[in-house]
């Protein structure tokens, strides 16, 4: 008797095993679920890429919504987000920061001029310290702050139309609102 209860100990690991492998298998790995949406927005005071003279601290965007992309003139998937970043930009008057991570100022300023520049503003992350207090997993990565600088949005990839149209553009006019 205790053989047979011995032999069916993996067979039962197996199935529970086997019962997280399903469940893994229908969901979602661009939503990674962040320890900082509801909480407030890390701090920072970096260089502006296009005014190295002038720093940029976070607190000047308390008051509007805003989205933080996060991305590299190395980034290859950061080009399949970036002309839909700037016609986004070109057609909503909501602020956009880019955050240049792990980058050369002079690769992200050649970057910006050759591909289209959808920012206000383009901060330097040379050494990638705020990456790592926003949880950045990988560029790009875009952050959606409310008024107050809570994040209320990650989105870890490439923003895609479908992002835009049916998350990221609700939760901002619905931002804007509060």
């Amino acid at each position: 008797m205790k053989k047979k209860l011995l032999l069916l100990i993996p067979l039962a690991v197996f199935v529970v095993l086997a019962g997280f492998f399903i469940v893994g298998l229908d969901r979602n790995p661009r939503e990674i679920p962040s320890p900082l949406i509801g909480k407030p927005a890390p701090a920072f005071a970096l260089l502006d890429l296009n005014a190295p003279e002038k720093t940029v601290a976070s607190q000047e965007f308390l008051g509007q919504v805003w989205l933080l992309n996060v991305w590299a003139s190395w980034c290859v998937s950061c080009r399949a987000e970036h002309k839909l970043l700037v016609d986004f930009a070109k057609n909503n008057d909501v602020l956009i920061v880019g955050l240049n991570y792990k980058d050369k100022a002079a690769d992200g300023k050649t970057w910006l001029r050759q591909y289209g520049n959808p920012y206000k503003v383009a901060v330097m992350d040379t050494d990638g310290r705020v990456g790592i207090d926003y949880g950045v997993y990988g560029v790009p990565e875009t952050f959606l702050i409310d008024k107050q600088g809570v994040i209320r949005y990650k989105q870890i990839g490439p923003v895609t139309e479908e992002a835009l149209n049916e998350t990221i553009i609700p939760m901002i006019e619905e931002l804007k609102k509060s």
